[in-house]
């Protein structure tokens, strides 16, 4: 596995992570405030987990005036289901032939 990979999904590990990138699947582009309601942390808490999601290409910002636009890069996230995926049909396979051996 890369080491690109392998950062996107330890950077989803993070509940916190993991629920900014489920808000911004759901209702798209948002400001960070918005983005962070109801999560209970402080805007630079929210910040810190921004930047570690940007840092992985998983949440891109755009600065409008004094706010700041965080979007999810649906891509990023595309691309590390796909490799999750192919693994799963891997398993799949090797288990199947697994089962025909033993079955005899």
């Amino acid at each position: 596995m890369s080491a690109q990979r392998a950062d996107i999904y330890q950077a989803l590990g993070d509940p916190a992570r993991l629920t900014m990138v489920e808000r911004l699947g759901e209702h798209g582009p948002m400001t960070t405030l918005k983005l962070v309601e109801g999560l209970g942390m402080t805007r630079q808490a929210a910040t810190k987990h921004l930047v570690v999601l940007e840092n992985v290409g998983l949440v891109s910002s755009t600065v409008r005036g004094r706010e700041v636009i965080r979007e999810l890069r649906l891509e990023v996230l595309d691309e590390a289901a796909a490799w999750l995926s192919d693994r799963a049909k891997q398993w799949d396979r090797k288990l199947d032939a697994l089962k025909t051996f033993l079955e005899g």
